[in-house]
C-alpha cells in the first residue's frame, strides 16, 4: 500500500437531487425551426416571416441566434396555423395568435378572444401546406394543411362541410379534386414522401363521398329501372371519380352498380350481361390502361327479347381516354357532363 489516500469516484460530482425535475427536450434546448416546420407542415420560411412580421416567434434563441420554440411558443403558433386555415387574414390571426397565448387560462380568457376569433370567421384546423395549389378555393388550403398534418378528424370535418355547404359537383371539382391533384404533383416531385399524406387524404376523399346521400337530398331510383354499371378498366386502380359519380347519380335517383378498381373483363362482361344495364362507364385514369377494344366489345353486347333488343350506353370516362380516336361512343369531359348525360337516360 501507498501512503496516497484511494481517489473518491464521485469527488467534483456532486450527488444528484432526488427532487430535481430532469429538463424535457423542449423545456430548455426548445424544438429548432426546421423541426417544427415538418411538424406543422409548413415551410420554415414561413415561421420566419412570422416572426419577423407579426412577431410569432420564440422567446429562446441559442448561441447564433438560432430559434428555438417552447411549448408555449408552438401553442401559439399552432393558434395562428389554425387561423389562417380557416381563411383569417394573417396580421389578424397573429394578434388573436398572441392575445390566446397572452390570456389566462380559464372562462375570462375565453370571454377575452373568443370575440375575436369569430369577427376573422375562425374555426379549428390548420397549418400551413407547402402544397403548389395555385388559384384554388380557400377551402383547399384548410384541407390541404390538415393532410399534411395527417389530422384524421379535421380532414374528415372540412370534407363533409365542403359537400354540406357547395353540393356533390362543386365540391368533388372544386375542392377535392384540386387538392388531391396539389399533393400528387408534391408526390411526384419528393420522391416516397408525402405518400402517406395522398392515401390518408384520398381515404377521406372516398369516405366523405360515401357519405354524401346521408347530407344531401336525394331522388328515389324509378321502380324496376335497369342500373348503370361503373368500373374502372382490368389495370386501373383509381376508384374516386367512380365514387364521386356514383354519389352524383345517387342524388339524382339514379340506380347504379359499382364494381370498383381493376375489374377483370370476364367479370365486368357478366355483370353487363346479369344486370342489363342503360349504361357502362368505364375509367381510365392514364393512357396505358384505356383499352377501345374493351369498351367497343362492351359497346357490342345485346340481350331481351328477339325484335327488343338492347345495348348498353357505354362512356370511356378519364384522362386515359383523352388521345384515344373512340369513334362511335359517347365522351364526357367531366362529373358534371358525365351526371347530365345519364340522367337523361331516366328522365331527370
Amino acid at each position: 500500500m501507498s501512503g496516497h489516500p484511494e481517489p473518491d469516484p464521485n469527488a467534483g460530482h456532486p450527488e444528484p437531487d432526488p427532487n430535481a425535475v430532469a429538463p424535457g427536450p423542449n423545456t430548455v434546448a426548445g424544438v429548432p425551426t426546421g423541426v417544427l416546420a415538418r411538424r406543422l407542415g409548413v415551410s420554415p420560411t414561413t415561421l420566419r416571416s412570422w416572426d419577423r412580421r407579426y412577431g410569432i416567434g420564440p422567446a429562446l434563441r441559442s448561441e447564433g441566434r438560432h430559434r428555438r420554440w417552447s411549448p408555449e411558443d408552438i401553442a401559439m403558433v399552432e393558434e395562428m396555423c389554425r387561423l389562417t386555415a380557416a381563411g383569417a387574414p394573417p396580421a389578424e390571426a397573429a394578434r388573436v395568435a398572441r392575445l390566446r397565448s397572452a390570456a389566462p387560462p380559464g372562462p375570462e380568457a375565453d370571454d377575452a378572444t373568443t370575440g375575436v376569433g369569430s369577427a376573422v370567421g375562425v374555426r379549428p384546423g390548420g397549418a400551413g401546406s407547402g402544397l403548389p395549389l395555385g388559384d384554388v378555393r380557400q377551402e383547399c388550403r384548410g384541407l390541404a394543411r390538415a393532410a399534411v398534418r395527417l389530422d384524421a378528424p379535421e380532414l374528415e370535418a372540412r370534407l363533409l362541410e365542403a359537400v354540406r355547404q357547395h353540393g356533390l359537383t362543386v365540391a368533388w371539382e372544386e375542392v377535392m379534386v384540386p387538392t388531391l391533384r396539389a399533393v400528387g404533383r408534391k408526390w411526384e416531385s419528393s420522391g416516397d414522401r408525402y405518400v402517406e399524406v395522398e392515401h390518408l387524404l384520398s381515404w377521406h376523399v372516398s369516405g366523405a363521398l360515401r357519405s354524401a346521400p346521408l347530407l344531401l337530398p336525394r331522388a328515389e331510383p324509378p321502380a324496376g329501372a335497369p342500373p348503370v354499371v361503373l368500373a374502372c378498366t382490368p389495370d386501373e386502380q383509381h376508384t374516386l371519380p367512380l365514387e364521386a359519380l356514383t354519389a352524383a347519380l345517387g342524388e339524382r335517383g339514379v340506380p347504379t352498380r359499382t364494381l370498383g378498381a381493376a375489374v377483370p373483363v370476364d367479370a365486368l362482361l357478366a355483370c353487363v350481361r346479369r344486370t342489363g344495364p342503360a349504361a357502362v362507364v368505364l375509367w381510365a385514369q392514364s393512357r396505358a390502361t384505356a383499352s377501345l377494344s374493351l369498351a367497343r366489345h362492351v359497346a357490342a353486347l345485346e340481350w331481351g327479347a328477339a325484335g327488343a333488343r338492347r345495348r348498353p350506353l357505354v362512356l370511356p370516362a378519364g384522362p386515359g381516354w383523352d388521345r384515344r380516336p373512340a369513334t362511335g361512343l359517347h365522351r364526357c369531359t367531366g362529373l358534371r357532363d358525365a351526371t347530365r348525360t345519364l340522367s337523361r337516360l331516366y328522365g331527370r
